[in-house]
């Protein structure tokens, strides 16, 4: 079994997974102090409800290492995956376009959105482990033929954190 990090306390296996290996009552406490900091230090936090957006502020790169963020420490390896469906229209539009040629402004428009929702996600995803940012970040597109006409994105990063400055 288990030991909490914090408190030591015996844990299962369910609630050391979901809370990074901490019992429900540490984790909660740390994730409201890892919230208070990020809220003191966010110049753009306005109001009560900052938890969702303005807290989630990790830096992403696609490369393993930056000259100005010294890493502290690897957390763990963070993914984030969106399946964005086309509907009839636009698969319409999307045939159309395969034929005649030219670019298709409602697939480039999903496809922003999914990287958008995808990026979010991962640094949520951070965000929840504690971590600064996320460095080696990919994307992955995947055409889900045989669920209609679908495509996933996945992200994939390792969650760091970064070293006082």
């Amino acid at each position: 079994m288990a030991t909490c990090r914090s408190c030591g306390r015996a844990i299962g296996f369910l609630e050391a997974t979901a809370n990074v290996g901490h019992c429900d009552d540490c984790f909660q406490k740390e994730t409201q102090a890892r919230v208070e900091k990020r809220n003191s230090a966010s110049t753009r936090a306005s109001g009560p409800d900052t938890t969702d957006n303005a807290a989630i502020e990790a830096v992403l790169l696609t490369t393993e290492t930056a000259p100005n963020l010294p890493i502290a420490e690897r957390i763990e390896i963070v993914t984030a995956e969106c399946a964005f469906g086309m509907n009839i229209f636009k698969d319409l539009f999307a045939s159309v376009r395969d034929i005649v040629g030219g670019r298709s402004r409602a697939v480039q428009n999903t496809m922003r959105d999914a990287r958008r929702t995808a990026l979010f996600e991962l640094k949520r995803e951070a965000w929840l482990v504690g971590a600064d940012a996320v460095v080696g970040v990919d994307l992955d597109y995947v055409e889900l033929s045989s669920a209609g006409s679908m495509v996933m994105l996945v992200a994939s990063g390792t969650a760091v954190r970064l070293a006082d400055q």
